[in-house]
């Protein structure tokens, strides 16, 4: 059987790849960092491997690393990421999401959104009297660090620090050491943050976090941390690219962005239709199989490691009449863009709260916006995990704004330079 093996060209249009491997059928054999796997590129298949029990997401545990080292992994997974519910199976999972979930359900999420407004109109208010900007490094990058910083309380002073932190944690180009280093101020900062709220508590989700308990259970301090870095990194990262790619699809569609503009109602339609069709996720995170199993036309044996392409799930037309259209009356699509079954995305409802208001102040504050450059010249980072551009250059042109006049003390929020 062939062994696809991804070339720098795939980065660039990986829907062509995905187009001609869902053709061939639902299941291929792929080579990725060393390690042999299949990729499944079939929605409905990818919904049964999503849901499935005997395909484990334990893959920093003892098991899971001897996978990946039988299916030539050259190096292990940190082991640390087994205290995170996004690596875990029932029943750590169910006790890990039982106790987060409350939280997430709370106030401190429900009633954010005016705030988040409030800090893309400031984002946007810095970058007013520039011509042209990087997007993704003005905007797209700093709103979604600026919410959790707001969701935990972080004060203004340290804000700076977090974006810092978050940029080389996240950097394709940082050096492990670096990341490493970034890694140990979080982990500091976050437990002097941890113990700080367990004294004095407040209404943010860190606190909620804290105070969350089932009967009598509760998150240890690790678990806390996990969770925390969860937020911070993975929360972060996925947002950071659906604003991006929301805003490029409105740059290479004018006629949506007219639309938009005319019917700021549309705008929640139309971030689901770019979770679908451009989301910030090419794959799910890795899984293993646990026992013999029956994927598609496939027999699967144990031992074999499993990955699950959301994106080619998405665009397929056995799903989704024109998949590679951006209808805003497409019927109720169920994209898999945050996964499926008990893995479901607990962020959901607030990575579409900040796309949808990230948006719907974009347009509102700079209707004219254009592209600073050619649609070729634009690159994708060279990740399977992450679909993002690793800029966006535009031209700001003329601002207008649905404000009665410049942000006022009280309207303005602390976010980082």
């Amino acid at each position: 059987m062939e062994i696809l093996e991804l070339t720098d060209e795939f980065y660039q249009d990986p829907h062509a790849t995905y187009r001609a491997l869902r053709e061939r059928g639902p299941l291929h054999r792929i080579r990725l960092d060393g390690v042999l796997g299949w990729l499944i590129v079939d929605h409905d298949v990818a919904k049964q491997a999503l849901a499935e029990p005997t395909i484990s997401k334990r893959i920093g545990s003892p098991e899971g690393q001897a996978v990946l080292a039988k299916n030539g992994a050259a190096e292990m997974f940190n082991t640390a990421i087994n205290d995170n519910m996004l690596f875990a199976d029932p029943p750590q999972h169910t006790r890990l999401r039982r106790l987060v979930a409350k939280a997430f359900a709370g106030p401190a999420i429900r009633d954010l959104q005016p705030r988040i407004s409030s800090i893309a109109d400031t984002l946007l208010d810095g970058i007013s009297a520039r011509t042209t900007v990087d997007l993704i490094d003005s905007y797209a990058f700093r709103l979604p660090i600026a919410v959790i910083c707001e969701l935990l309380g972080v004060p203004d002073d340290d804000k700076a620090d977090f974006r810092s932190w978050t940029a080389v944690v996240v950097s394709d180009t940082a050096t492990n050491e670096e990341r490493a280093a970034a890694g140990v101020e979080y982990f500091t900062y976050l437990t002097a943050l941890i113990a700080e709220r367990t004294d004095d508590p407040r209404d943010d989700l860190l606190s909620h976090l804290i105070i969350a308990k089932d009967h009598e259970d509760r998150l240890d301090h690790h678990e806390l941390i996990a969770m925390l870095l969860l937020l911070l990194i993975a929360g972060h990262e996925t947002t950071v690219n659906l604003i991006g790619n929301s805003v490029l699809e409105l740059l290479r569609e004018p006629a949506i962005a007219e639309r938009l503009r005319a019917d700021p109602e549309a705008i929640p339609a139309y971030v689901e239709e770019i979770l679908r069709c451009q989301g910030s996720l090419h794959l799910a995170t890795a899984r293993y199989t646990t026992a013999p199993i029956t994927l598609g036309d496939r027999d699967i044996d144990a031992d074999e490691f499993i990955l699950i392409s959301l994106a080619a799930a998405n665009r397929d037309p056995a799903r989704f009449a024109e998949p590679d259209r951006i209808d805003l009356e497409r019927p109720e699509s169920r994209h898999i863009a945050f996964g499926h079954g008990i893995h479901h995305c607990l962020g959901a409802a607030l990575a579409r709260m900040e796309a949808t208001t990230a948006i719907s102040r974009l347009l509102a504050t700079f209707p004219d916006l254009s592209l600073d450059g050619e649609f070729s010249d634009l690159t994708w980072r060279k990740s399977l995990l992450i679909h993002g551009l690793t800029s966006l250059p535009v031209r700001l042109a003329a601002r207008t704004d649905s404000r009665t006049g410049p942000l006022t003390d009280t309207d303005r929020v602390s976010v980082m330079a």
